[in-house]
C-alpha cells in the first residue's frame, strides 16, 4: 500500500512539473527538461535528496543532542563535571568536524559497508551524512544551552533537583528557541551535504545537477535544481523561524 501511495504521489508531481515546465517553456527555453523521462528522473532526484536529509537528519539530531548535552554538563564547572568524559566527547566532536565531508565519505567506507551493506546510493550515504552532521548539531546544542541563565541552574541545584532534572527542566526547557534555531541551521547544512554526496554516487539533486547541468551543459536542468533546493531551504527556514518565535518567552 505504501508503494502504491508513493507511486501515486510521484505521478502527481510528474504531471504537475510537466505542466509547469510547459508553461515556462513558452517564455524561456526548457527543451531539456520538458520531457517525461527527464521529469521522472528529476522527481526521483528530489525524493532521494529528501530521503538523505530526513533519515540521517533524525539520527543526527538524536545523537547530536546527546553529545551536546554530555559535553555541556561534563565540562569544567558543569553540573556533572567529568574531565575524562568531556575530553573524549570534545575530541570526538572536533575530529569529525575538522574532516571535509568528501574525505569523510572515503574514511567511513568500511563502516558504511558494515552497517548498511553498501557504500553507494542513498543508503550508502547515511553513515557519512550522520557522522558529518552530528558534531555540527552537538555544537549547536552546546551553544544554545550555554545561553541559559546560570542563576536558574544554581536555584535548581539549591532546590535539590537531580542533574537529570536540571538538564530537562532547566537546560533543555530554557534553551528550546536556541535548539530550534540549531535544528534549522543543521537541516539546511545537511541539505548541502547531500549535494556533495551526489558527486560520489549518492544520487539526489546534487548528482542530477552535475550529470546534466555540468557534464552536458543543460542550463535549464541546473536552474530547476537550484530553484527546488531554494524552495526546500526556504520551507525549512520559515518553519524553523515560526517555531522559534512561538517558543520564545
Amino acid at each position: 500500500m505504501i508503494d502504491t501511495i508513493g507511486s501515486a504521489i510521484s505521478n502527481f508531481f510528474q504531471t504537475v512539473l510537466m505542466q509547469v515546465f510547459g508553461f515556462i517553456n513558452q517564455f524561456l527555453s526548457m527543451d531539456n527538461m520538458y520531457n517525461e523521462a527527464m521529469v521522472k528522473e528529476f522527481v526521483e532526484a528530489v525524493y532521494a535528496t529528501l530521503q538523505m536529509t530526513i533519515v540521517p537528519g533524525i539520527f543526527a539530531l538524536i545523537f547530536g543532542m546527546i553529545l551536546g548535552v554530555v559535553s555541556m554538563v561534563t565540562r569544567k564547572g558543569g553540573i556533572m563535571e567529568n574531565r575524562i568524559v568531556y575530553f573524549i566527547v570534545d575530541k570526538f566532536i572536533n575530529f569529525f568536524r575538522s574532516v571535509p565531508f568528501i574525505i569523510l565519505i572515503a574514511l567511513l567506507i568500511a563502516v558504511s559497508r558494515l552497517v548498511v551493506g553498501t557504500i553507494i546510493g542513498i543508503e550508502g550515504m547515511y553513515i557519512p551524512l550522520i557522522f558529518g552532521t552530528v558534531p555540527f548539531f552537538a555544537r549547536q546544542i552546546e551553544s544554545a544551552m550555554s545561553e541559559v541563565d546560570k542563576g536558574l541552574i544554581e536555584a535548581s541545584e539549591a532546590m535539590g533537583n537531580s542533574p537529570l532534572q536540571i538538564i530537562v527542566r532547566v537546560y533543555l526547557k530554557e534553551s528550546i528557541p536556541g535548539i530550534v534555531r540549531g535544528i534549522t541551521i543543521t537541516l539546511i547544512s545537511l541539505l548541502g551535504l547531500t549535494a556533495m554526496a551526489g558527486q560520489v554516487g549518492g544520487g539526489g539533486l546534487g548528482n542530477f545537477a552535475i550529470r546534466y547541468g555540468w557534464s552536458r551543459q543543460m542550463g535549464d536542468a541546473t536552474w530547476v535544481t537550484v530553484i527546488v533546493i531554494l524552495i526546500i531551504v526556504t520551507l525549512i527556514q520559515v518553519i524553523g523561524n515560526y517555531i522559534e518565535k512561538k517558543t520564545t518567552h
